[in-house]
């Protein structure tokens, strides 16, 4: 026999059934309302929604963009310091190999100039002269070399006058080269070669005195071949 509930609890049953779907009914109203006035004023939660997927998409992607980004730069860096580097080794290298490429077209000028000069005169000839400091203050070292151009048949002997022509105090002053070097030191310049012959010679300047000339005479005291005089500006070399 089916149980029967009195009739109060029944009436107490509908009414909290239909307060309870009531409230239902209210929240899904209140909640259609709000969405409708959200899409009324341009608000989609469905668009939001894939547009906040689309949003992480595209950033997830410009992330791995810019990993991949700065992955290239490491690369690239690395690169640079490798290319560096490299130049820096090569330039090691090269810079002795550039060195003895110009010793070696200095020896070819040196010699070509001993058999066929380009004038075509034989004779004595001033081939190079340097001036290098020396390890004191106005200490310098003169390397002259001296050949003989075209005709190596006999030596040639003579001697080198050698003096600086400058300034002393405002005036005009010229030194000899016996004037210029230590008393215990050979003051003769003399020479005596078939091809050439080079010399390496220390002076030692007045003080106060500024040099802007220097005049070398070659004297041959052998017959046939002529003396030679050349001035040259002062000018110092490194080497």
């Amino acid at each position: 026999m089916a149980m029967k509930f009195p009739y109060h609890q029944q009436s107490i049953f509908r009414t909290f059934l239909f307060r309870f779907v009531l409230a239902l009914l209210i929240s899904a109203g209140s909640y259609l309302i709000f969405e409708f006035g959200r899409i009324k004023a341009g608000f989609d939660s469905i668009d939001a929604n894939n547009n906040k997927q689309a949003y992480l998409d595209k950033t997830f992607m410009l992330s791995n963009e810019i990993s991949k980004l700065k992955q290239e730069i490491a690369i690239l860096k690395t690169n640079i310091e490798i290319n560096q580097e490299s130049y820096k080794f090569v330039e090691a290298r090269l810079s002795p190999l550039q060195t003895k490429i110009q010793e070696q077209r200095e020896a070819i000028a040196f010699y070509r100039g001993i058999v066929s000069p380009s004038d075509g005169n034989p004779g004595l000839r001033i081939q190079d002269l340097r001036l290098i400091p020396g390890r004191k203050d106005r200490e310098f070292n003169i390397r002259l070399i001296l050949i003989q151009s075209m005709k190596h048949d006999r030596k040639v002997s003579g001697n080198v006058n050698f003096s600086i022509v400058g300034s002393q105090n405002g005036n005009d002053k010229t030194y000899e080269l016996s004037q210029l070097i230590s008393q215990d030191k050979e003051i003769p310049w003399a020479f005596s070669f078939q091809y050439f012959q080079d010399f390496d010679r220390k002076i030692i300047l007045p003080i106060n005195f500024i040099p802007k000339l220097i005049n070398i005479e070659v004297i041959s005291n052998t017959k046939s071949i002529s003396n030679i005089k050349q001035d040259f500006i002062w000018s110092i070399n490194q080497n």
